[in-house]
């Protein structure tokens, strides 16, 4: 026979228990005490349904009212427990006790009937805390390393206690805990990922530092994450394709489909990269977006990897389990995947950074070289005019400087080519102009600094590039290049020390068949008329630059110069 609901009665006179005995009817017992010090004894050893507070001068609450809030209170999913001054189990609902290792609660240390908790913080004294504050005081505790709690003491006003009561609710946190925790690893391995040492990246090849990217990808992906089957793809923004980085558990097929970044027929990477939005598949075979990439994947999830704001790749897992992937496992791909994207930034940096040190250490020699072997170009020209058809032997030793000086000089330049490491991230966007590759070029201008931004510039483009101070000089250099080193191009600008670039043209058209010359001027009036002269003697309109120009206006002018002059140039029968 099940027992009776009993309700304890505290400070109550025999008649107003009586009283209250009778309002409930039989179904319910009532058990009289004379204060709060009785009660507490009391509650160690039984159980009761609700504990009712009564005096002669105060009408208490409603009795049905208080038994219906004992049995919320009792059923509610959070534990609560009532503790005495000593920290031990005065009363404890139903979820409280189901968290306990043992039954036998009441009277127990609050921390021994939990299970030996650890306290975590932020508080560690909470209930002490809560005593002297008068002030709820929480904390977190750890029962094993699997379980978590947050525990909330909350002190209860008492006028016969120095220290009193405490009323504790207690929470289940395991779920948040471990989430927490997880993210905290997932953001510890993000920090790894990037911590890639200059020492150390500067000793490898690219190829070396992609497989130590995917080597600590893969590592985290699966210790941490869980995840099998990965596809990382990297978007070049220029061709707005999706190229492949990492290919894990995925077919060969999948792996190198062409994709890029458009939301439609491009499956759900196309969609993520394009968007800059998570996608959750949770059922491949009912989404319209999801193109084959596991054999046999059933869900996937796929998250952008994003870098100051914009999109620069995507990161997608699979599995073949239909639901596989929930909100938490959404949280944790996206934490990783901002990290990630930092990773590759800093390693591409990392790699440009060398590329750039090393250009700009070929810039340097070659810069330091060009110019003066330019002086000897120009000095030799000069020294053979005066020997020509008078000392035939100081003029073959002359055209051998000629050739050596040109050779040291294209020689430096394929080194600096080849010294320069391939890099994952550009600098800067040289565009390729296969046209200009190799191309000799002729500069001519009094300026110092315009002869070696012409070296700087041109030679940027694979050009080989000369130059002369004035136009006498020019054309000796002309003269003097060899049938099989002539100049595709010659940039001169309109005032030169010793005649005008118009008068440059004509003392050239006797020395070369198609004259490709390029007009430079920086007046806006021509006193002397030379671009008019120029053009009426066979000058392209196009090929007169008026300064400053910009350099794609140069590039432009010069490609059409060689077009032209491969377009008119005698074909031999």
């Amino acid at each position: 026979m099940a027992s009776l609901p009993k309700i304890l009665c505290v400070g109550a006179e025999p008649t107003a228990v009586e009283a209250l005995a009778k309002s409930l009817g039989a179904g319910v017992e009532c058990q009289a005490v004379p204060n709060h010090l009785e009660a507490e004894k009391l509650l160690r050893t039984e159980e009761f349904s609700a504990v009712m507070m009564l005096n002669q001068d105060e009408a208490g609450p409603q009795p049905l009212e208080t038994i219906r809030a004992a049995e919320i209170v009792s059923q509610i999913a959070d534990g609560v427990v009532l503790v005495d001054a000593d920290n031990a189990v005065v009363w404890a609902n139903h979820q409280f006790r189901q968290w306990c290792p043992t039954s036998d609660i009441i009277g127990e240390s609050f921390y021994k009937a939990l299970g030996s908790a650890d306290i975590l913080g932020p508080d560690f004294c909470p209930f002490s805390s809560a005593r002297r504050s008068g002030v709820p005081s929480t904390t977190v505790v750890r029962i094993s390393d699997h379980q978590f709690y947050q525990l909330k003491a909350v002190p209860l006003s008492s006028v016969d206690h120095a220290e009193p009561q405490l009323i504790v609710s207690i929470r289940d946190v395991t779920e948040d805990s471990m989430q927490r925790q997880k993210l905290d690893r997932i953001r510890e391995a993000g920090m790894e990922l990037a911590d890639i040492k200059p020492s150390e990246i500067y000793e490898m090849t690219v190829d070396e530092r992609i497989e130590l990217l995917k080597t600590n990808i893969l590592h985290y992906t699966h210790d941490l994450l869980h995840f099998d089957v990965v596809e990382i793809r990297l978007l070049d923004h220029k061709t707005n394709l999706l190229e492949p980085l990492l290919a894990v558990g995925i077919g060969d097929e999948a792996a190198n489909r062409v994709l890029t970044a458009e939301p439609h027929r491009n499956g759900v990477t196309g969609f993520v990269a394009s968007t800059g939005k998570s996608y959750l598949c949770e059922d491949t075979a009912k989404d319209p977006l999801y193109l084959d990439g596991l054999i046999g994947a059933k869900s996937s999830l796929t998250v952008p990897l994003i870098l100051h704001d914009d999109v620069i790749g995507s990161f997608n897992v699979e599995s073949p389990d239909v639901n596989a992937f929930t909100e938490s496992d959404l949280q944790m791909v996206e934490q990783f995947a901002r990290d990630l994207a930092m990773a590759i930034n800093t390693l591409e940096l990392l790699i440009a950074q060398q590329a750039d040190t090393a250009r700009q250490s070929v810039d340097a020699i070659h810069s330091a070289v060009a110019l003066p072997i330019d002086e000897i170009l120009n000095d030799t020209v000069n020294v053979m005019e005066h020997y020509i058809g008078h000392d035939p032997d100081v003029v073959r030793r002359l055209q051998a400087i000629l050739r050596h000086a040109r050779d040291i000089k294209q020689v430096i330049q394929e080194i600096g080519r080849e010294m320069a490491p391939a890099k994952a991230a550009p600098i800067e966007d040289v565009e390729e102009r296969p046209l200009l590759k190799d191309r000799r070029i002729l500069v001519v201008d009094a300026d110092k600094a315009v002869r070696d931004d012409a070296h700087r510039l041109l030679e940027r483009y694979g050009c080989v590039v000369e130059t002369a101070h004035e136009g006498s000089e020019a054309v000796l250099m002309v003269r003097n290049c060899g049938e099989n080193a002539s100049y595709d191009a010659v940039i001169s600008d309109i005032r030169l020390p010793d005649f005008s670039g118009y008068q440059l043209l004509l003392r050239l058209q006797p020395l070369m068949t198609q004259v490709p010359m390029v007009l430079m001027t920086g007046f806006g009036y021509d006193p002397g008329h030379s671009i008019v002269k120029a053009r009426q003697a066979g000058l392209p309109a196009y090929a007169i630059l008026y300064k400053p120009f910009r350099l794609d206006q140069l590039i432009e002018v010069v490609e059409k110069i060689i077009q032209s002059n491969e377009v008119h140039a005698p074909t031999s029968s």
